[in-house]
């Protein structure tokens, strides 16, 4: 009986789809059925905060402080600073580790070559006149191969580098943004304590003009040795204080050339005025767009669908891994036969690879990338939390500094006249040292709180620029 000429096709067709089949029965018992999705983001607007769009701050915000030398230090630091340096490095490393990952989904093709002698024993299984005879084997050949990422593992793993790529640069611009409002910090804490070393001048030119009167009082015989002493005690209190504002103007200094990627002597005597710097005042409404433009959020999201995408990578490894491999060349015994038509050498297959006990590690390892979802979620949540309730923080400590700097400026008025008045009656001897005292303190207090109040009111703006992003503007994708 003659054999039907398909048989043999016929039963290799049979046995593939039955390999298929078992593996499509074994893909449906490993792969683990989808969780409920986790607990999702937080928008702005579910907060509280306002939906419109306005452009504050500028991204160069610092340039509108009225201070070329702030401007002048910002700019130097964010150019020479060591923890932008860092950041930069990092991005750099998820840039290569992005486009590592991307590789892996290309093609491969690579060449080898090689060439030996070998000498093959006379009592093993080759024949005359290669046994005991030396010969040169040589080879030749390229190799090939392509993973077909028919279950979309290799396109998840490209998203979930390429997400961390993007997170590292928004990272990036944090740190700029951290930089910048560092530095300005900074300024302004040495503006404050600059001004706080002028009233200490004056108080200590105040103080002795006040030792004086006292003294001429005292020859006159108007006053005791009691009010010279007093005089003199609070004129070297002074003093006292004059020194311990010195010390911390220098470590203030010190701390700004740091910031700046300076040496602490870079700044030499450097004191910047305070009331000449400006902010860019508070705009009408803070909406929920501001918020979205801070780059540590941005960073925060982007690493919720990086880790997303890593679910997807780690559920698709419970499918098969298919891989095309070929191969050609040539391949010979002797030199002399090296380049003939018959050394030629070549093949061409696909290879599988289908996991199926493996002791749990890859739901385990799917069990981890959820995790990561999750506290990827929460991370972004609690920033964005964070960042809200920083904005409400410094938007109120701006309103209410504003009517403190108001009630405070009448009560600088007020103290001044006072002043004046006691020691005009003390002159005259109308009144007596102690009182003059109390009302020179008084004095003193009110044109410090007058200065704590203004560096208080930039520190706030500067807590406010931070909080909305510091002038992020480009969403990285």
């Amino acid at each position: 009986m003659t054999e039907c000429p398909f048989g043999p096709f016929q039963r290799r067709v049979r046995i593939m789809l039955c390999v298929v089949g078992l593996q499509g029965a074994l893909i449906a018992c490993s792969v683990p059925v989808r969780e409920a999705p986790p607990r999702g983001l937080i928008e702005p607007a579910q907060a509280g905060a306002v939906e419109a769009s306005i452009a504050w701050p500028q991204a160069r915000w610092w340039a509108d402080w009225g201070s070329k030398d702030l401007e002048s230090l910002i700019d130097q630091a964010l150019a020479q600073s060591p923890t932008v340096g860092v950041a930069q490095a990092r991005a750099k490393q998820a840039q290569s580790a992005a486009d590592l990952v991307a590789a892996g989904s290309s093609p491969r093709l690579s060449f080898n070559a090689d060439a030996g002698a070998t000498r093959y024993s006379e009592n093993s299984i080759y024949p005359r006149p290669i046994a005991g005879s030396t010969q040169v084997s040589t080879s030749a050949q390229f190799a090939g191969s392509w993973e077909l990422d028919l279950f979309g593992r290799q396109r998840a793993s490209v998203q979930a580098a390429l997400g961390e790529r993007n997170a590292a640069r928004a990272d990036e611009q944090a740190a700029r943004v951290l930089i910048a409002t560092q530095v300005a910090q900074h300024y302004v804490s040495l503006a404050r304590l600059g001004e706080l070393l002028t009233l200490s001048e004056d108080a200590i030119r105040q103080r002795s003009a006040s030792l004086d009167l006292v003294s001429q009082r005292v020859q006159a015989g108007l006053d005791t040795r009691v009010e010279q002493r007093q005089a003199e005690s609070v004129l070297a209190q002074a003093r006292t204080e004059q020194q311990r504002i010195r010390e911390a103007v220098a470590r203030q200094r010190h701390a700004l050339a740091e910031w700046c990627g300076q040496g602490p002597q870079a700044l030499g005597d450097f004191l910047p005025p305070l009331f000449a710097v400006r902010g860019e005042g508070l705009p009408a409404i803070l909406p929920a767009d501001l918020i979205g433009r801070r780059a540590d959020l941005v960073a925060q999201r982007l690493r919720v669908e990086s880790t997303q995408a890593g679910v997807e990578a780690a559920r698709a490894q419970f499918y098969p891994n298919v891989n095309l491999v070929a191969f050609a060349g040539l391949s010979s015994l002797g030199l002399d036969r090296f380049l003939d038509l018959g050394s030629r050498t070549y093949g061409i297959g696909p290879a599988v690879r289908l996991p199926i006990f493996d002791g749990g590690a890859l739901k385990a390892n799917l069990a981890g990338r959820q995790a990561d979802v999750e506290g990827a979620i929460e991370a972004y949540n609690a920033t964005l939390l964070r960042a809200l309730r920083e904005v409400a923080d410094e938007v109120s400590s701006l309103q209410y500094i504003r009517l403190q700097r108001q009630s405070q400026a009448e009560a600088l008025a007020a103290a001044q006249a006072a002043y004046a008045l006691a020691l005009q009656r003390y002159r005259a001897g109308l009144g007596n040292y102690l009182l003059v005292l109390v009302v020179e303190s008084d004095l003193i207090a009110q044109r410090t709180a007058q200065t704590d109040l203004k560096a208080r009111e930039l520190t706030a703006e500067l807590g406010l620029v931070r909080a909305l992003g510091g002038g992020y503007r480009e969403e990285i994708r």
